[in-house]
C-alpha cells in the first residue's frame, strides 16, 4: 500500500531526502507508527489582536496562544483507515509550555479526485484545508495551505482567503545534527503573522496495530466532506 504523501507527490517523492522518504513513506498496511521527540527553538504568535482567534482554536486543538523558547515537543504519526475507509495519517503535536501542555492536532487524507492532501484540523474535523505538497532543492518536504472549508452538521461554507491563515511548513533532514528540522509559519495575507514554530526532533518507528492507536490522537468526529 502506498502512503498518501507518495501518491500526492507522484514521481517527485523520489526527490525527497532518503530520511524524508522513510518518514513520509509508511501507510496503514505497514503496521507501524512514528513518534518524534525534540525541542522547538521558538513557538511564537502574532500581535495581541490574534489572541481571540488562537484562544478559540485551542479549545479544539487548532493552534494556541502560548509562546516560548526551548519548548519540549512530541509529534505522533499513526496511519489507519478511518470510518469512511480512507487512508488517514495523524499529526498529533504536543508542546510542553511552562504551565500546561498545548495541543495541535490534525488528520490528513488524500483526495484522489483533486490529487491533493486534505488536512482536517482539530478534534471534530470542523475545518478542512487543502494542502499542496512540493519538494525543495535540498530534498525537504514543503506543505502550503490553500482553500479552507468549515463543516458542522448541515452547515458548510468556504472561508474567503482574506479571512484565513495561510500555512507554510517545511520539514527537512539536518545531516550535521542527524535530526529532522521543521519550520511552521501561519499568517494572514492582509494582517500578517498569526502563529508558528521552528525546531528539531528525532523519530522512532515502532510496530503498531490498529487497536494500539491511542484514542486521544483520533478525532472525536469524522467528516466525509472534503
Amino acid at each position: 500500500m502506498t502512503s498518501i504523501y507518495q501518491e500526492a507527490l507522484g514521481p517527485d517523492f523520489q526527490r525527497l531526502h532518503p530520511r524524508l522518504r522513510w518518514r513520509f513513506g509508511f501507510s496503514s498496511g505497514d503496521g507501524v507508527c512514528q513518534i518524534g521527540t525534540g525541542t522547538m527553538d521558538e513557538v511564537w504568535r502574532g500581535p495581541w489582536w490574534t489572541l481571540p482567534f488562537l484562544l478559540v482554536g485551542s479549545t479544539r486543538r487548532v493552534l494556541f496562544p502560548s509562546r516560548g523558547r526551548d519548548v519540549p515537543f512530541t509529534i505522533s504519526n499513526y496511519a489507519y483507515r478511518d470510518g469512511f475507509g480512507r487512508e488517514t495519517v495523524t499529526w498529533s503535536r504536543r508542546f510542553k509550555m511552562r504551565r500546561r501542555y498545548r495541543c495541535f492536532d490534525a488528520t490528513m487524507i488524500l483526495s484522489r479526485q483533486r490529487r491533493l492532501i486534505i488536512d482536517y484540523l482539530g478534534t471534530h474535523q470542523h475545518l478542512a484545508v487543502d494542502i499542496h505538497l512540493s519538494v525543495d532543492d535540498e530534498g525537504g518536504l514543503c506543505l502550503r495551505s490553500g482553500g479552507q472549508r468549515f463543516y458542522e452538521g448541515p452547515i458548510s461554507f468556504s472561508f474567503p482567503m482574506l479571512l484565513t491563515g495561510v500555512a507554510e511548513v517545511r520539514e527537512w533532514w539536518d545531516e550535521a545534527e542527524q535530526r529532522f528540522r521543521i519550520s511552521v509559519d501561519v499568517r494572514n495575507r492582509a494582517f500578517g503573522p498569526l502563529f508558528g514554530y521552528r525546531g528539531s526532533f528525532t523519530v522512532v518507528q515502532r510496530p503498531c496495530t490498529p487497536d494500539e492507536i491511542p484514542l486521544d490522537v483520533r478525532p472525536l468526529r469524522e467528516e466525509i466532506r472534503e
